[in-house]
């Protein structure tokens, strides 16, 4: 399996429409994209330097070809959505291997 983790530091001044519009739009596009099953979203708890509020949000896919195809079919396409937020949202993404669960 596959997590392809998207961290997000979010600005206060439009933290709930963020949350609002991740929860009822661009995590259940992500899930209609069929290539993750399912999705999980944290709230980082440790407080950051520059500010804001930093999510942690994990796609869990079958395996990294499902994964490529997200990228070449779906990707640009997303995160073109969450524009409308600025430079209010910074975002990194990282790609994560699960070796085992217990």
């Amino acid at each position: 399996m596959i997590i392809y983790n998207v961290t997000c530091n979010v600005h206060e001044t439009i933290h709930d429409e963020w949350v609002k519009w991740m929860r009822s739009e661009h995590i259940p596009a992500m899930l209609d994209t069929g290539k993750f099953h399912k999705a999980l979203m944290t709230k980082v708890l440790v407080k950051e330097p520059m500010g804001g509020i930093t999510y942690s949000i994990q796609y869990t896919a079958q395996n990294k070809q499902l994964l490529e195809r997200y990228y070449r079919e779906n990707a640009s396409e997303l995160r073109e959505q969450s524009a409308r937020f600025g430079d209010k949202v910074v975002s990194f993404r990282t790609e994560l291997e699960v070796i085992s669960e217990q």
